[in-house]
């Protein structure tokens, strides 16, 4: 299966998956990589891996759908039949959405449906939670909302700090994030009634729920 990636900044979550296709047995490869913003470190990364790139500069567009539109011709252009959101800091359109529709995934740092936006570790932390982790979803309009593919649970400890915290939590995106685009690619995932189904007679015990500490 072939990948978009769309990036904004370091790209973590893009080398995890750059990494997964490195093996020989894993079901996709990466075609393109594109980012909102010209020194995003994402797009090194994808230099250094081979990977072809593209700028494009969402200020350079009249508004939301026209940039998103230009996106959509290189993303197709490319050849990609399945986009990933890897830190790509812009809202998206309900058409872009819709045209990608069960084609686009998103990784989000909490348990979705909680914590939901922006500045999630502070949150969790203030509000006592014990526990949160990260979540692989399909994209729908509203804003880290569609059905969920993945999640993994990390505890909260006593003195974490929101750094802390979501140094541990990226630790489970990179493990969760290449294992669901694998399950996509090899056709295990199917969406019914905004929820997913996963052939589990192919999917190792316990890949859906890892608990870290």
């Amino acid at each position: 299966m072939k990948l978009a990636v769309l990036v904004s900044g370091r790209g973590s979550n893009l080398q995890a998956l750059i990494d997964a296709c490195k093996a020989e047995d894993f079901p996709a490869e990466i075609v393109l990589v594109l980012s909102n913003k010209v020194g995003a470190y994402g797009l090194e990364r994808a230099r250094e891996a081979g990977i072809a790139t593209t700028v494009l500069n969402h200020k350079d567009y009249e508004d939301r759908e026209s940039f998103d539109a230009a996106m959509s011709e290189q993303i197709t252009a490319a050849g990609a039949e399945l986009v990933c959101l890897a830190g790509f800091m812009r809202l998206l359109s309900d058409g872009f959405v819709r045209s990608w529709r069960d084609r686009l995934i998103n990784i989000h740092p909490s348990l979705l449906p909680a914590y939901k936006g922006l500045h999630v570790h502070e949150r969790v932390i203030e509000e006592g939670a014990r526990f949160s982790g990260c979540t692989v979803h399909f994209v729908r309009p509203a804003m880290d909302e569609g059905p969920i593919i993945s999640q993994a649970v990390v505890a909260v400890h006593p003195t974490d700090t929101p750094d802390d915290l979501a140094a541990r939590i990226l630790e489970q995106e990179h493990a969760i994030y290449p294992r669901a685009v694998k399950y996509i690619a090899e056709g295990r995932v199917r969406v019914s009634a905004e929820r997913v189904l996963i052939n589990e007679h192919t999917v190792p015990e316990g890949a859906l729920s890892n608990p870290a500490s």
